[in-house]
């Protein structure tokens, strides 16, 4: 009885497999070589049942066996480098010959029994054994498709192992044990789920078998109860053996309390949906490819425009897009203030006050529980949203269907309301709500990385204006320094000629330099190239020194040996040079010396401004010298003098080496490349 219960379940089984596949529409070789192998596996199930009087001797058992394994090593040997193409092709290629070699052989040896019956148990064992070991070399062939094959490994390398152990035991004993064959019936039902689950997997079979969600669901609330009904009863075995005159009642009291549990867990709304998602998620085609979601998702993305409202709408054609809806708005939350950044243009008649008054209850929920809100849900099953506010508002027919909170450092940014026309709506199942959390966290992502860049920009935008400020403040400082000379010097010289004249030279050279900074500041470029000539830079700084840094002491010195031509723009110079020989003065004592040099090397002119003053350290030099907006001037100072003398010998093609000893003293050495021959 035990031995045809086995093999009646797997007829029955396999049968209901057969006629799956039969269902498929696109036929193909690999549907077929497997439709071929379930109705060989549900004839030699037949076969066992002592009902049909088939003569079941050990001669006729080992031709069933060797007809199941020459079918299923066929179709390993089409599972190699995945040849399903075509089936002549398929059949005649030298690997399959020679791995059909020996199921061919054990075939013919079973058929014709020409040989002992313990060589053909032998030979049994060591077609098991091939099939291991091709099985083997299908699953390392199968490279980034393991997972999918994992189940079809498991499946065939547990029966072809079930198999080498039954016929290796009969091989030493030199009979077969009837125990395995009644036992085997039970594994070939038992295994089969991995069979269905390798065909669902392996999609370049081309065979898409469907099962109902609702009988595996059954099946497994009916497998659950009978394990959990078996473990019961072993306890309450247990329970009876050792319990003694209690064990009886003590067994009643376990049954049925295990039958309420039993209940209970099964009418549990909660349990139901939680399984149900399980075998959805694991068994089932996915109702969206996120491979295919994702690349259209980025590319969407990537249209968006420079602007803040170009970014809010596109991120909102991504969520109506992804979703598949057609209407919906984006609100954005600015303090306690609600504002619609971005809406369709099936929303234009919806009244924005009215809909914006509507949504403080909305908030405080989402700010309360991260939910994605289903207003249809919420007309159904009030119960889950029992923390929302006027819930009668919102159930009476509110104009949204889903409501998606963004969220920005767990604080809520925002929400996208979404709607579809009646056909198109989606229901809000687990695998929606993982999607559109998928969606919210990329898009989140892409706004809060727009809203930077924005913030960004304007903040450099505040920066480059503030430098621009800061330039003019100092260039201002240079011509005020030039006036207080003129007027330090006026009531001296007020009579002598040659002082007005020099007057006159100067204001007309202020007014050159406030002209050019009108044009910096309304222009916010300037050519650099254009104001670039030859000129003698010995002379322009012998003049530099008599005109401007006769006012401050100690009065510099001018060391040179004839006239030194370099194209640059000489008013720059001048005020890069200006700044370098004044901080020397004011770094030093009146009676001290600042002393400035000019020689030729090679390609280039030094030009060396030193003095032996209080010195700076080392740690200044590096960390502060050249850095803007650093001053030890405090108020008097702007920071930039030694910061746009370095960028502007720089971008003149030179450098500036700076060595100095606190107390001692500091040399500033400015080399720029000589004027060539054109």
């Amino acid at each position: 009885m035990l031995f045809n219960v086995g093999y009646g379940l797997v007829a029955a089984s396999y049968t209901l497999l057969l006629l799956m596949l039969f269902a498929v529409r696109n036929a193909g070789m690999a549907k077929n070589l497997l439709s071929f192998a379930t109705l060989t596996i549900i004839l030699w199930a037949l076969t066992h049942l002592g009902y049909l009087k088939l003569e079941l001797g050990q001669e006729n058992l080992l031709i069933y066996d060797s007809i199941r394994q020459w079918v299923w090593m066929l179709f390993i040997a089409a599972c190699l480098r995945n040849h399903f193409d075509g089936f002549l092709t398929f059949v005649t290629r030298p690997i399959t010959l020679a791995i059909m070699v020996l199921p061919t052989l054990t075939f013919i040896t079973a058929v014709l029994d020409v040989i002992p019956s313990t060589w053909q148990f032998s030979l049994h064992t060591v077609l098991a054994l091939q099939a291991l070991v091709m099985l083997e070399v299908v699953y390392r062939q199968a490279d980034d498709q393991k997972w999918a094959f994992k189940p079809l490994i498991l499946y065939l390398g547990a029966l072809s192992l079930f198999d080498f152990v039954t016929y290796a035991n009969a091989t030493m004993v030199d009979q077969l044990n009837w125990a395995f064959f009644a036992a085997r019936g039970y594994v070939y039902v038992a295994l089969l789920p991995l069979l269905v689950l390798a065909i669902r997997r392996i999609k370049h079979w081309g065979i898409d078998i469907f099962v109902s969600r609702e009988v595996v669901l059954h099946s497994t609330l009916l497998m659950v109860a009978g394990v959990y009904l078996l473990v019961m009863a072993m306890f309450g075995y247990i329970v009876q053996f050792f319990g003694g005159s209690w064990g009886l009642p003590v067994q009643l009291v376990l049954v049925a309390v295990s039958l309420v549990l039993l209940m209970s867990l099964f009418m549990s709304h909660q349990f139901r949906n939680s399984l149900k998602i399980f075998i959805t998620k694991h068994f089932y085609a996915n109702q969206y490819d996120y491979r295919v979601e994702w690349v259209k998702l980025t590319k969407r993305l990537s249209q968006s425009g420079d602007s803040l409202e170009e970014v809010y709408q596109t991120a909102l054609s991504a969520y109506l897009e992804g979703v598949g809806y057609s209407q919906g708005c984006l609100v954005k939350s600015n303090g306690n203030a609600l504002s619609i950044v971005a809406r369709s243009s099936g929303d234009a008649k919806i009244k924005e006050d009215e809909f914006i008054a509507s949504l403080p209850s909305i908030v405080d929920f989402c700010e309360q529980k991260h939910w994605v809100i289903d207003f249809n849900e919420l007309q159904v099953k009030p119960d889950l949203y029992d923390t929302l506010k006027n819930r009668n508002d919102f159930m009476a027919g509110f104009v949204y269907q889903l409501a998606v909170p963004i969220y920005q450092n767990d604080q809520l940014w925002g929400l996208v309301f979404m709607r579809a026309l009646a056909p198109d709506t989606k229901s809000l199942n687990w695998e929606l709500r993982d999607y559109i959390n998928a969606l919210t966290d990329q898009i989140a992502n892409f706004i809060f990385n727009a809203e930077s860049s924005n913030a960004l920009a304007e903040n450099a935008q505040f920066a480059a204006f503030n430098r621009m400020s800061a330039f003019v403040v100092h260039d201002l400082k240079n011509v005020l320094a030039q006036i207080n000379l003129i007027l330090s010097n006026a009531e001296q010289h007020r009579d002598n000629p040659e002082f007005i004249d020099d007057t006159f030279e100067t204001l007309h050279h202020t007014q050159q330099r406030m002209d050019k900074m009108l044009k910096q500041l309304t222009n916010k470029k300037v050519e650099a190239k254009q104001s670039n000539v030859r000129v003698d830079l010995v002379a322009l700084v012998d003049e530099l020194i008599h005109n401007k840094c006769r006012a401050n002491r100690p009065l510099p010195t001018l060391s040179a040996n004839g006239a030194i031509e370099v194209k640059i723009d000489a008013e720059k110079f001048s005020n890069v040079m200006y700044h370098l020989i004044h901080n020397a003065q004011q770094a030093t004592a009146d009676d001290g010396m600042v002393t400035v040099s000019m020689t030729e090397d090679g390609h280039y002119i030094s030009i060396s401004i030193s003095d032996d003053g209080v010195g700076m350290s080392e740690a200044f030099i590096k960390h502060r010298l050249f850095k803007p907006f650093d001053t030890t001037k405090g108020n008097a100072g702007m920071g930039i003098g030694a910061y746009d003398a370095r960028q502007f010998v720089q971008e003149s093609g030179g450098n500036i080496e700076v060595n100095s000893v606190e107390s001692q003293g500091t040399e500033f050495i400015v080399r720029l490349p000589l004027a060539r021959e054109e």
